[in-house]
């Protein structure tokens, strides 16, 4: 279509310089412009479309670890700026996790296991709903936003936190477990892993985290106006691309002894893999749009849903 090419030619050089500034020399973005022409720019303005019925529009974007949505989400957001000049702001859940000293409160009332950053129940859920509802007041008053240090697993200061002064147009709230869905009671009573054996014999954790899906990140969820699924084969090719996330880190970083080894890594996906999976087999069935990712970390197809405005 001619109004992708045009809008192409617009945000070009913006989306090429971003996508160069996380790569490295070992590690570079392969087909970025198919990227950009065939699926990122025809997601813009489906969601350009869709924004003009609802201020602010909330677009979930979902994906297990490594699958790209930090560079997916920030593209989207150059897009829609450049091209159809709307006010659009992106966060992450993990910025909004817990402070550390919330979790090791937690991890002694409910489970040690909850100590690390991540499942469901680790993050403030009050202060994201508080978001939500503050971002759709038509008396919007300024907000302040954390932002989190994965290097030292706990929030910036306040003087780094995200200064949100007006009401966006659209905001991207993206991450591994967007969209997530609680499991049934009985499935939990497998482990699927070597933690959840040795760590979790009595399934306190594993429950813990299922009924904080049940219930505030349920409310939470249904009030994205659409979901974005990016997603991966299997959950072993989530491990090679988080793997490959680390490396990059560790090659940007300088503070090395901060970066995880192979080792911490797959322990890490451990507490991901039981939600990861579980998306795997039913995000397909509710997202709105599913971008289907090839082995070599690539967008290989789109499927839009049928979608109630």
């Amino acid at each position: 279509m001619q109004q992708y090419s045009l809008c192409f030619g617009k945000v070009k050089k913006d989306c090429l310089k971003f996508i160069k500034s996380q790569e490295t020399k070992a590690d570079k973005f392969k087909n970025k412009e198919r990227m950009i022409k065939s699926f990122l720019i025809p997601l813009c303005f489906w969601i350009n479309k869709k924004a003009e019925n609802k201020r602010p529009y909330f677009v979930g974007l979902a994906g297990g670890q490594g699958t790209g949505k930090t560079t997916i989400s920030s593209l989207i957001r150059i897009i829609l700026t450049e091209y159809f000049k709307l006010n659009v702001f992106r966060i992450s859940i993990d910025d909004f996790y817990k402070t550390r000293k919330e979790r090791i409160s937690l991890s002694k009332k409910v489970h040690p296991m909850l100590l690390t950053r991540g499942v469901p129940g680790t993050h403030d859920i009050n202060m994201m709903l508080n978001f939500f509802r503050q971002s759709k007041s038509k008396k919007f008053k300024r907000l302040k936003l954390p932002t989190f240090n994965k290097a030292i697993d706990d929030r910036y200061n306040k003087k780094y936190w995200y200064d949100l002064k007006k009401r966006p147009d659209v905001i991207i709230f993206e991450g591994w477990c967007v969209g997530a869905k609680s499991e049934k009671n009985n499935t939990l009573n497998k482990a699927i892993n070597s933690l959840e054996r040795l760590k979790d014999q009595k399934k306190i954790w594993r429950k813990y985290v299922n009924h904080q899906l049940k219930l505030k990140y349920k409310n939470l969820y249904t009030q994205l106006n659409c979901l974005i699924y990016l997603k991966a084969k299997n959950f072993s090719l989530l491990q090679k691309w988080r793997l490959k996330q680390e490396r990059k880190l560790w090659v940007k970083s300088k503070a090395k002894s901060k970066i995880m080894s192979r080792g911490d890594v797959l322990n890490f996906m451990q507490t991901y893999q039981r939600i990861t999976q579980h998306m795997f087999r039913n995000m397909p069935k509710y997202a709105s749009i599913i971008f289907n990712l090839n082995s070599n970390h690539q967008i290989k197809s789109a499927v839009y849903k049928k979608q109630n405005d």
